[in-house]
């Protein structure tokens, strides 16, 4: 939620995100970076849906030469890259297991307590120092590299969590899914899919649990 919030483009051009559809600020260019948005088009009385770069429908072919895609292409090829998961999971499982137990380091928690009490002695010596009124730029700069420390860790704490948590997520799915969809699912692609790029000649899904799966579309 948060990254779709402080959505930008390529350009640093800040995007905003209708989660209507489950495709929307997860389409980006490969050519710009820019995301893709969905645009109905009326051709000859005949009306369908199609998604094309924000760059090219702002400033035009000479922005970014981006194809335009038809929506019916863009949710087969998520069909297709969820099916090849489907029919490879027994292969998939044992990768998924082995990513999970690399996402957690373990050695997290304890350099934490190291730190808290680091951060505590430096403190009460600051204290001690400034009271006797005496320079303690020193200590003042030790225990904020360890607050600044403190805080990478608690990030990459939280950062292997998520990415535990997509894992197993992922596992789930498979575990429960023994037959290939037959239809575009908008819950499943919210829940499984993290972005989709689209190429000259075919289309790159990327899963949240960082599988990658290339679509010629």
């Amino acid at each position: 939620m948060y990254r779709r919030a402080n959505m930008v483009s390529g350009k640093g051009k800040r995007r905003i995100y209708s989660s209507k559809y489950a495709l929307s600020s997860i389409v980006y260019c490969s050519k710009c970076g820019d995301i893709y948005r969905r645009i109905a088009w009326n051709n000859r009385g005949k009306k369908y849906s199609v998604w094309r770069c924000c760059t090219r429908v702002t400033h035009g072919p000479e922005a970014c030469e981006a194809r335009t895609i038809r929506e019916e292409n863009l949710q087969k090829a998520a069909v297709e890259a969820i099916n090849q998961l489907i029919s490879e999971s027994s292969e998939l499982k044992e990768i998924i297991k082995e990513n999970i137990e690399k996402a957690i380091t373990g050695n997290g928690s304890s350099r934490i307590k190291e730190i808290d009490q680091e951060m505590l002695k430096g403190q009460e010596e600051l204290l001690k120092v400034a009271n006797a009124k005496k320079d303690y730029t020193e200590l003042a700069d030790r225990v904020e590299e360890l607050r600044n420390e403190k805080e990478k860790i608690l990030l990459n704490m939280a950062e292997e969590k998520n990415e535990q948590i997509r894992l197993m997520e992922l596992e789930e799915f498979l575990d429960n899914q023994e037959l290939e969809i037959e239809s575009y699912d908008e819950e499943l692609v919210r829940k499984l899919v993290e972005k989709i790029v689209v190429y000259d000649e075919m289309l790159e899904v990327i899963f949240k649990s960082g599988i990658e799966i290339d679509i010629n579309k």
